[in-house]
């Protein structure tokens, strides 16, 4: 491979890199299924994620790998779909029958139960220019394996909205 060839390739390639990192780090909110608090850190075309989700009696904490990709050919826009996995704690007084009605939870969960599960993502982002926020709208469904041995599935719909910097 020539120099120029190679050179041509990098620049495309960092230059694909540069369009979809709009910012390095996000910290935010996320609403929906799991709500919560949200840290992301863009690598280019992929991104780590974390959430610190809460819910009446209980919380988990998911880390999701993400790659992203631009949307619409439009500054901004960016699908991103990933992978990931979370853990779940619950509490003596959760029940299930208290949530949204695209969750199928144990209605036998209690105090020092937890789930621990695998989770998918998929998703839209728009990283306004010149403001530093960031939103979006993801479907992250998880299958998650409870210590009672109940076994549920959700779509977990969310949206999201974090400071970018």
């Amino acid at each position: 491979m020539n120099t120029k060839r190679f050179v041509l390739i990098v620049l495309l390639l960092f230059g694909s890199g540069v369009a979809m990192a709009q910012y390095d780090f996000a910290v935010g909110l996320r609403s929906g299924g799991t709500s919560g608090l949200t840290l992301k850190k863009n690598n280019g075309s992929s991104a780590v994620e974390g959430i610190v989700g809460f819910w009446h009696h209980g919380f988990s904490l998911t880390g999701l790998w993400e790659k992203q990709q631009s949307a619409f050919n439009e500054p901004g826009f960016n699908w991103f779909y990933g992978f990931g996995g979370h853990v779940a704690f619950y509490g003596d007084r959760f029940d299930g029958r208290g949530t949204a009605g695209w969750y199928d939870h144990p209605h036998d969960i209690d105090d020092g139960d937890f789930g621990i599960g695998i989770d998918g993502i998929v998703g839209l982002e728009y990283k306004i220019p010149n403001v530093p926020l960031a939103i979006d709208i993801s479907l992250k469904p998880y299958m998650e394996l409870v210590s009672e041995g109940g076994v549920f599935f959700s779509p977990d719909p969310g949206i999201g909205l974090k400071f970018a910097f």
